[in-house]
Formats: C-alpha cells, sequence, structure tokens
C-alpha cells in the first residue's frame, strides 16, 4: 500500500513549483488559482521573490501548499489521482494539503485558511518572546520530561515528535534554553535552537486556535476520499466534523509525525511519497521504518519516475 504526505514549513525555497507550473498547465492553474484565491500574486514571490519574503509564516504556508498541489495536478494529468493512495498525512500546515489533495477542502478555501493560519500564528506571540529547538538524540518521552522540568513556571512543551532521535519543542525563551541546556546534560547529541518567527504547536498559540476555530467554522469540509492521518491522533480520519475540530486543536497540539508514520506501516503501507517541496519527511520516514520506501514528487522528473514505477 502507498501513502501520500505533505510537507510543512520549513521546506520552501525560491523556485519551487516552477518547473512544474512550466511543464504541466495543470499545475500552472493551482498557481493561479491560490494567485486569485489570496488576491495577490503569489506565485511571483515563490518563483522570484527573496527567501527571506517566502520564509515569512502568512507566505510560506500557503505556498508550499500551492507547491504539492501544483505535484498532485502534475500526478493527475499523468492519470495518477490520490485514490492511488490508501492514506493521507500532512506535516503541521501539510495536514491542510493532504485534506485538499484528498478533496477534503477546495483549493481556494485551503489557500485562504493557511494564509489566515499563517498570520494569527505569527501575531499570536510577539517577535522574540517566543521560541522553538530541535532535541536530537532522545525520544519524545525523554524530551517531554526534560520539558517539564525545565518549565519552572513557563510554556515550554514537545511540539513534534519528529523521528525516534528527532524532537523539537516549543514555548518562551527563556524555558526553551532552559530546556536546550537541560537535555545537553542528559544524553542528548545536539540540542540547537531553531531560527523561527513563532512558537508553533504549543500553548502560546491559544489564541491563533480561536482565530481558525472561527475561520473554519466557515468553511465547507466533506470527506476526504482518502483517510487523513491527523497529527494529534497519528491515526486515520474520515469524519469532516472530527477533522475540523483535530485542525484546531493542531495548532497547540503536538505533530506526533513518528506515530503517525509507525501507525501507516502497521496498516500495510510500504511506500510514501512525499508531495511537494523537499525531502525532510523523506528522512524521518527512513529513520522511524527502514522498511517503508520513499520517493519525492517535486520536479517534472520525479512525477513521471513515480508514474512509471506504478506499471
Amino acid at each position: 500500500m502507498r501513502a501520500f504526505v505533505f510537507p510543512g514549513q520549513g521546506a520552501q525555497t525560491i523556485g519551487m513549483g516552477r518547473a512544474l507550473a512550466e511543464a504541466y498547465p495543470q499545475a500552472r492553474e493551482v498557481f493561479e488559482e491560490v494567485d486569485e484565491a489570496l488576491g495577490e500574486k503569489l506565485s511571483a514571490l515563490i518563483w522570484e521573490g527573496t527567501q527571506d519574503d517566502l520564509t515569512l509564516t502568512r507566505n510560506a504556508q500557503p505556498a508550499l501548499m500551492a507547491t504539492s498541489m501544483a505535484a498532485m495536478a502534475a500526478l493527475g494529468a499523468e492519470g495518477v489521482t490520490v485514490a492511488a493512495a490508501g492514506f493521507v498525512a500532512g506535516h503541521s500546515l501539510g495536514e491542510y494539503s493532504a485534506l485538499c489533495a484528498a478533496g477534503a477542502i477546495s483549493l481556494a478555501d485551503t489557500a485562504r485558511l493557511l494564509r489566515i493560519r499563517g498570520e494569527a500564528m505569527q501575531a499570536a506571540v510577539p517577535v522574540g518572546e517566543g521560541a522553538m529547538a530541535a532535541i536530537l538524540g532522545l525520544d519524545f518521552d525523554a524530551v517531554t520530561q526534560i520539558a517539564r522540568d525545565a518549565a519552572e513556571g513557563e510554556v515550554v512543551q514537545a511540539a513534534n515528535d519528529n523521528d525516534p532521535s528527532q524532537v523539537v519543542i516549543s514555548g518562551q525563551v527563556a524555558a526553551v534554553e532552559r530546556a536546550v541546556a537541560l537535555a545537553a546534560t542528559r544524553g542528548a547529541k545536539r540540542a540547537v535552537m531553531l531560527p523561527v518567527s513563532a512558537p508553533f504547536h504549543c500553548a502560546l498559540m491559544e489564541p491563533a486556535a480561536r482565530v481558525m476555530a472561527d475561520a473554519l467554522s466557515r468553511v465547507a469540509i466533506d470527506a476526504p476520499l482518502v483517510p487523513l492521518v491527523a497529527n494529534v491522533r497519528a491515526h486515520a480520519e474520515t469524519d469532516p466534523a472530527d477533522i475540523r475540530s483535530l485542525l484546531v486543536e493542531q495548532v497547540t497540539g503536538a505533530v506526533r509525525w513518528r506515530e503517525s508514520v509507525a501507525w501507516m506501516a502497521a496498516q500495510g503501507v510500504t511506500e510514501i511519497w512525499e508531495i511537494g517541496a523537499g525531502k525532510a519527511l523523506s528522512g524521518m520516514i527512513r529513520r522511524i521504518d527502514r522498511t517503508v520506501a520513499t520517493r519525492q514528487l517535486g520536479t517534472p522528473e520525479e512525477v513521471t519516475a513515480a508514474v512509471e514505477s506504478m506499471s
């Protein structure tokens, strides 16, 4: 069985998706529809802007989704639809890409939701007050305990359970710094502060969760054509009402990526396609379960190779 997964923030690069748009009219139409939905030329920023502007949360989130949906459109032009997958999943904002790919949320609505999400997450915590750090070489339980011990009345939480050796923490700057120092004394191979603009997936994001609850209440969500393996539960979901509430919970909740991949493998998934920019998820997947094959689909050549691999 195959699964399609969709990348999150950090995978963005200037020029992503341009070759797809040049090779496939259907992929170009995706970028045009996203531009129209947002009322601006996001595609021009993606292809000709600066990395700093693209990395702004309000831009990176819809841009990464557009690139993933362009890759899906290219696949569709080659006769491969989301039905070729047993499950879809996405890392953080990638969950919106997964739902769009599975027909649960329209492309225009997904673009607008991610613009709102990006702005709300950035606005939730004043710049300089929040931080995130990657803890390498310790598992989720160990990092969760470190976060508890380092909190001292402030917020610091295990935010992303990426793979068996990489957990990301999030919270107030001083608390995250204490956790980084503590991790070094408890066997972490490395503990490094991350260059992010806000502390995602922790309790400090509660204002953004309220914004998303309101925004999601105004958008139609259908049952996905393929079950979604949700970030905060790490198993398959198909009920639109549940998905709506999980997308709200996801703003402050941990991304349970390691468990999600392990769950899919336990259901018989033997191959995972990373749809869109970068290859970060493929690296995590290999560290979670080496028996699961991975494939990236971010260029026309990769789309062609993936389609040919099915014959």
